[in-house]
């Protein structure tokens, strides 16, 4: 391993975390506590360039002046009042996000495995009472190296052992198929117990797999040809990441339950959304779902302004743009260490090849010491997914970083 050092301030809040904290993650040694739309600084005032945006919770930047701006001023006002009673911010925020999508209904959520949680009962509960699926027998279908949480039925489709391994028993009802094959999505779609499949557009935390063209027109043909239901995982893929306010958008398909997060409150607070039309969602009925802080009237506020500004600001069309620049202005370095350069919008990735197999923890230190910050994923793989708002000089800059760092493999 490389020698990173700390100062003594770093070091102090790092032996906190360590001494009170459960050890669950393996963060990069960097003590943040200031961020400014593409940057982050630390403790002793060194500033960064974010490339990693919260897992793309932070599309819009860190503390956009607009969304913390309706934060503060509904915080004042109200912030919770659990769904037993009404508040004055839900039926807007309702009207808001399901025209904005296109759907008929939306069911407020905070995180984002509490996002696919509900996906899944509503298409159970579809599968039961639409369908037709003798009561129990339902299943979801979803894809290997799919990723949307930890929860035990998050954990349950895992086809990842660092996430399901001495957590058993596992959910039933679920089962597997390869991503970005139609042919064993079919196989497995013909059985009438099926109720959905549930897939991301693009793999996020696999390390940003881009499936083939045509593959999302596939599964939306295929799911209604045999009554099945498409749900998409659009919490990493979705408003505006990729280039297009969904990635399902760049082939024109339509889920029949999309579900969002991350983004949708840019980064201040855990918001979700799943978005279904009324012959879905109208299926469960009151008292057999919900959440004390779904729909808060701090959520509703901060939501509706994170998708205002994602439009005002033409963020989609400025991730196609930036993306572009950086797969190129990577490319063109021409590291013998990079062997894969993918990505869409802003959500892109490189993958590593060095004799040394800490080498891409050792990159993302050097990206550290050299103003830059992002974390592997599944070893090899480093993904690259700055705030949307970057503009094409700190891309270059941000691609200078890279290069340097990279340098620094050679001797390694």
């Amino acid at each position: 391993m490389t020698s990173h050092t700390l100062s003594a301030n770093a070091q102090h809040y790092l032996d906190l975390e360590n001494q009170y904290g459960a050890h669950n993650y393996h963060p990069l040694p960097v003590v943040l506590e200031k961020g400014e739309g593409v940057y982050l600084y630390d403790i002793d005032g060194k500033k960064y360039f974010d490339f990693l945006s919260g897992y793309s919770a932070v599309n819009q930047g860190h503390c956009h002046p607009a969304i913390i701006k309706a934060l503060q001023e509904q915080a004042s006002k109200l912030t919770l009042t659990s769904r037993a009673f009404h508040n004055n911010l839900l039926g807007t925020y309702e009207k808001y996000i399901t025209e904005y999508f296109g759907y008929d209904k939306v069911l407020p959520m905070n995180t984002g495995v509490e996002g696919g949680e509900t996906a899944i009962k509503l298409a159970r509960r579809w599968g039961y009472a639409v369908k037709g699926i003798a009561e129990n027998e339902a299943k979801i279908i979803f894809a290997d190296g799919n990723f949307w949480g930890r929860t035990l039925a998050a954990i349950s489709s895992s086809t990842d052992p660092s996430s399901y391994k001495g957590f058993g028993p596992f959910m039933p009802g679920f089962g597997l198929v390869p991503y970005n094959d139609l042919v064993a999505l079919e196989k497995e779609l013909q059985d009438k117990n099926v109720a959905a499949f549930m897939v991301e557009p693009i793999q996020g935390e696999a390390g940003v797999v881009i499936p083939d063209d045509g593959y999302l027109k596939g599964v939306r043909e295929l799911c209604t040809k045999h009554n099945v239901l498409f749900i998409a995982d659009e919490i990493q893929t979705g408003l505006a990441r990729t280039g297009m306010m969904l990635a399902c958008d760049h082939e024109a398909v339509r889920p029949d339950i999309l579900i969002l997060g991350k983004a949708l409150s840019g980064g201040t607070m855990p918001v979700a959304a799943i978005l279904a039309d009324d012959e879905i969602m109208l299926q469960i009925k009151p008292g057999e779902h919900g959440s004390t802080y779904g729909g808060n009237p701090l959520a509703c506020a901060v939501a509706m302004k994170a998708l205002e500004v994602l439009k005002s600001e033409n963020m989609a069309d400025n991730a196609t743009k930036m993306g572009a620049l950086l797969r190129k202005g990577i490319a063109d370095l021409h590291s013998p260490f990079v062997t894969t350069i993918r990505g869409k919008g802003l959500l892109n990735a490189i993958v590593i090849k060095h004799d040394n197999p800490d080498a891409s923890w050792d990159l993302c230190l050097h990206l550290k010491d050299l103003g830059l910050l992002a974390k592997p994923t599944h070893g090899d793989k480093i993904r690259f997914a700055p705030p949307l708002i970057i503009n094409e000089q700190q891309i270059n800059e941000a691609v200078t970083i890279i290069g340097k760092a990279l340098e620094k493999l050679h001797i390694q």
